[in-house]
Order: structure tokens, then C-alpha cells, then sequence
């Protein structure tokens, strides 16, 4: 069974999405339905519709799909790959129940059932994440607090989207796992992210491979002033735990008297973000 969210879809749009005793499951011309333009998922594999479309043929569609109406037909919520199976099928109708949502109501039920079924890749999930915060204007802590996840998992998420366009699609295609995508944004020199994703994707790094290269190749940067001395375990523990919390790359450096930690941002909105987690 997958994971469910800590808030599923009828708790957070109770009025909208759940199915109530005079919901009324009518049969809607296929042709007439169209793919929800807020989709967050943009890969459907053919092989798994194919399964479905064998499965359409032999029992029906079990689940109605959740529609809305527009100008020209209908738009789909919640569905869409049954929605191409039953095509595949040539099926004429397929059963569903329509809803009055608005576009914000419906980009937020379509990112809730498919991260429900954790069927979005992890650039999938960070574009949801992104278009969400700004369609809506809403920040990471109130998205957390709407969708369940903690800000730290939306801020490491998003911020794959900060990686060069080749990077960020080896992470959509699964040649990079999101973990080896987290490692990349750590290094230091921007120009490198690119030959060292070649080198871990080519030599099939694992992510803690991929660290411990990152780690020696920011090294291997060239200081304005004398090596510091090797940093204690305490101390990178320390990074690495601050890393997490705020999402973004953090370094602790410890003089004889005093010291200073260093927290970096890539824009006004990452520094905006950073600052939030110091309310709580």
C-alpha cells in the first residue's frame, strides 16, 4: 500500500472532492474531456496504460474519474490516465462525477492524488511545488501546512530546479536519484555541476559516492587565504543537520575565540524562505 500524505484529498477539500450521497456519476462523451492543463504529472508510460487499457476492456472503468466543467467540455481533475486508457479502449463515455472547482482548488486536488499514489517523479513534484507557490502566492511553510510535507522535504524538492536543464532531466528520467541531485547543488564551483553529473551518472555513483567526490573536489577549490584545519565530526554533523533543516548549503567554521556559520541563498524569494524557518 503507498504512503498517504499526513492530510489526504477529503480531509483538506471536504466540499469539493468527497463523494457525497447526491453526487450523481453521469456517462461523459470521451471526446468531450480534455487533460487537466494543471497536471503535475508529465510522463505516462505506454507500457502502463496499455495494462490499464486490458484491464478498461475486461471490467469497465471501476473508479469515476472527478471532472470539471469549462467552456469547451470538460477538464480532468483526478483521471487521466484512465482517461487515455479508455481512449486506447475506444471507449465512447466513461463515467464521472463533475465538480465546480477553481483553478486553484484544482491544481491543488491534482498534486494531492498523485503524490498520494507517489506516482511523480521528483522534478514532477518540484514543478507542482513551484507552480503552486506561485500561482497561489502562498510560501513554503503555508504549503507545508496545506499539503502535509515538511518544509525542509519542499525546499530540498524545489531547489533541484536551481541545476542546469540537462541535470535536472537525468533526475526526471531516473538516471540521477533526487538524492544525487541535492549532492550536486553542493558544489561549489556552478561550472563543474555539469561534468561531475556526467562523471556520476556514467560511472553509476551511488549518492554517498557522489558526496564523498563533490566533497574532495570543493577541497580541491582554490583558498584566498591558508587551509583551515580539518573540520571535527561534531561540526559536520552540525552542517549537515542545518543543511537539511533549511535547504540549503551551510557551512560552520570555528576560530580560537569565536566563529560564524555561513548560510548561502540563490535569490530574494531563497533568502525569504531561509528567514521563515527561524520563526517557528
Amino acid at each position: 500500500m503507498a504512503r498517504g500524505l499526513g492530510k489526504g484529498i477529503n480531509a483538506l477539500f471536504p466540499q469539493d472532492v468527497e463523494e457525497k450521497d447526491d453526487d450523481v456519476i453521469k456517462e461523459i462523451p470521451v471526446n468531450e474531456c480534455r487533460p487537466n492543463p494543471y497536471q503535475p504529472r508529465k510522463t505516462f508510460h505506454a507500457d502502463a496504460i496499455e495494462e490499464l487499457k486490458d484491464s478498461i476492456m475486461e471490467y469497465g472503468i471501476v473508479q469515476p474519474l472527478i471532472l470539471r466543467k469549462s467552456i469547451k467540455g470538460y477538464e480532468i481533475v483526478v483521471g487521466e490516465r484512465r482517461f487515455r486508457a479508455a481512449k486506447e479502449a475506444g471507449l465512447d463515455t466513461l463515467p464521472a462525477v463533475v465538480k465546480d472547482l477553481s483553478d486553484e482548488k484544482m491544481m491543488e486536488v491534482a498534486l494531492l492524488e498523485n503524490l498520494q499514489r507517489e506516482d511523480l517523479t521528483p522534478i514532477e513534484e518540484a514543478h507542482a511545488y513551484h507552480n503552486l507557490m506561485n500561482e497561489l502566492g502562498v510560501t513554503q511553510d503555508e504549503l507545508s501546512k496545506r499539503l502535509g510535507k515538511s518544509r525542509s522535504h519542499i525546499a530540498n524538492i524545489v531547489r533541484l530546479l536551481s541545476l542546469p536543464d540537462q541535470v535536472v532531466a537525468y533526475i526526471n528520467n531516473g538516471e540521477l536519484s533526487m538524492g544525487h541531485g541535492r549532492a550536486l547543488i553542493g558544489v561549489k564551483d556552478k561550472e563543474k555541476i555539469m561534468p561531475v553529473a556526467n562523471k556520476i551518472r556514467n560511472e553509476k555513483l551511488n549518492v554517498r559516492q557522489a558526496e564523498k567526490l563533490i566533497n574532495e573536489l570543493n577541497d580541491q577549490a582554490p583558498k584566498k587565504k591558508q587551509a583551515m584545519p580539518k573540520k571535527d565530526i561534531f561540526l559536520e554533523k552540525q552542517e549537515s543537520l542545518l543543511r537539511d533543516r533549511l535547504g540549503t548549503a551551510v557551512s560552520i567554521n570555528k576560530g580560537k575565540r569565536k566563529g560564524k556559520i555561513e548560510i548561502e541563498f540563490y535569490s530574494n524569494e531563497d533568502l525569504e524562505r531561509i528567514l521563515e524557518t527561524f520563526e517557528d
